[in-house]
């Protein structure tokens, strides 16, 4: 069989994980995701953005790198929960825009990024996960992680202009758009069966696919 790395991108509570799951269970591939519990920095960048950002930003870089070329070598297809090309152009972007990552630490990390992402096998192909910011505030009200308890409507908001933005000017491989905002891969197993169809058209070179946004074909 044709092995295949597949990222998986979007906003916060996009759906990320809940896809990367389903689609490695489905297809039995490799699945990896974002450390978090493991993530040295991540209490002391909650509590002081500005002191901590870089750090965090490196740890991330770091931690992504050796994730991304651990499942390009594996003879196995593999899907990763967020792709290591969001962390500069999406978080590391939103924080120097905001003030918490200043221009020297922003400019010094983005050599070192595109140092280590100029070395790294492409990916087969880039999902990215779309919904409508109120459904995002609405999903993470509901899941109440105390972590995400500051998240703004305006802060989701700017990270979807970023990622617009971004996907405008992303040529490293095709990318499938898949609206989620009435896409329930947990108790629908119909609509993961659409996701893995229109996944595997791309993978294989078939002419683009558009989702209807109630989630049918």
């Amino acid at each position: 069989m044709t092995k295949h790395l597949v990222l998986v991108a979007g906003n916060i509570a996009a759906g990320k994980t809940s896809l990367t799951e389903r689609l490695g269970a489905r297809l039995g591939w490799r699945t990896a995701f974002e450390s978090v519990a493991d993530n040295p920095y991540l209490a002391d960048f909650y509590g002081d953005m500005r002191r901590w950002s870089f750090h965090l930003q490196v740890f991330f870089l770091g931690h992504r790198a050796q994730q991304h070329l651990a499942l390009a070598g594996d003879a196995r297809s593999a899907i990763a929960d967020r792709s290591i090309y969001e962390d500069a152009h999406i978080f590391a972007r939103a924080l120097h825009h905001l003030g918490n990552l200043n221009e020297r630490d922003y400019r010094a990390y983005r050599v070192i990024f595109d140092l280590v992402v100029d070395g790294l096998p492409r990916p087969d192909l880039l999902l990215y996960l779309r919904a409508p910011v109120p459904t995002l505030m609405e999903r993470i009200s509901r899941r109440g992680r105390s972590i995400e308890s500051g998240i703004t409507a305006d802060y989701l908001s700017l990270l979807e202009t970023f990622y617009e933005e971004w996907l405008e000017n992303f040529a490293l491989c095709p990318v499938l758009t898949v609206p989620t905002q009435d896409l329930d891969f947990v108790h629908q197993p119909r609509h993961l069966d659409i996701v893995i169809e229109r996944m595997m058209n791309r993978l294989v070179g078939k002419e683009d696919v558009v989702f209807a946004e109630n989630g049918e074909q």
